[in-house]
């Protein structure tokens, strides 16, 4: 079951959309889903998380905590609203974009795709861009 909380002003346009593609992206890499919860706030809410959870003391776009068993999908995927529309102005992509690959991004994590050194990073851009072409096909 995948949920989609909100902790903001923001608001996803078209969440059928949406729930359609990250079951899709799901099914892509042989996973079935648990519960899934996106959680979109703002930057104070996320550093607040970052904080009290990883000790870091630093702005981020995404948090993810991961509760996967096997190939069942599950997880609290938090996004900050602030830092994904500051990182559409500086990539000079759409907001929807942008969203896409953070969202994207924290479902691979789920899947065990890491970002710690420069293969996984290419990796994981590699299969951020895979996905978000997913959703422009399927829409």
């Amino acid at each position: 079951m995948i949920d989609f909380h909100y902790e903001t002003d923001f608001k996803l346009d078209g969440e059928g959309a949406y729930l359609s593609w990250i079951q899709n992206v799901c099914a892509s890499e042989g996973y079935s889903l648990g519960d899934l919860n996106y959680i979109f706030c703002d930057d104070t809410y996320l550093l607040n998380i970052n904080q009290e959870y990883l000790q870091h003391d630093d702005y981020t776009d995404i948090i993810t905590f991961d509760y996967t068993t096997g190939k069942v999908l599950s997880g609290d995927i938090f996004i900050s609203i602030e830092r994904v529309r500051e990182n559409s102005e500086s990539y000079t992509v759409s907001l929807k974009e942008e969203l896409l690959r953070v969202m994207a991004h924290g479902l691979l994590h789920l899947m065990e795709y890491k970002d710690k050194d420069a293969e996984h990073i290419l990796e994981m851009r590699t299969k951020e861009d895979e996905k978000i072409k997913m959703f422009h096909v399927e829409h």
